[in-house]
């Protein structure tokens, strides 16, 4: 198994999350599981000045951000990477990121 997160603007992760409904990829018998969006702060470049603003605490320029999480079976990972990939395009030569990482245990919470 593989857990795949990605970093995306904002405006992006509607269509990220639509994008892997459509897909079958993230049915409950595909595979694809415990997908999460987390509220996050980065320090990516904005689409546009009003995405940007200055945060107090980190002395720095940032934008808020979605960070998506997800678990995959192994053969799922170039097919999910690619549909999160084209439907998280801003049009930037750089518009987030994806990792996947190897899971060496899973075990289910029951009862």
């Amino acid at each position: 198994m593989k857990e795949i997160k990605a970093y995306i603007h904002n405006n992006r992760i509607a269509d990220v999350i639509r994008a892997l409904k459509e897909s079958g990829q993230c049915t409950a018998n595909a595979g694809c599981r415990n997908i999460n969006v987390i509220s996050v702060q980065s320090l990516l470049k904005p689409v546009d000045a009003k995405e940007q603003h200055y945060s107090v605490g980190l002395a720095e320029a940032i934008i808020n951000e979605s960070k998506l999480e997800l678990i995959c079976e192994d053969l799922q990972v170039n097919k999910l990477v690619g549909i999160i990939e084209r439907a998280a395009r801003t049009g930037q030569v750089e518009a987030g990121w994806i990792y996947v990482t190897d899971i060496v245990a899973a075990t289910p919470i029951r009862g």
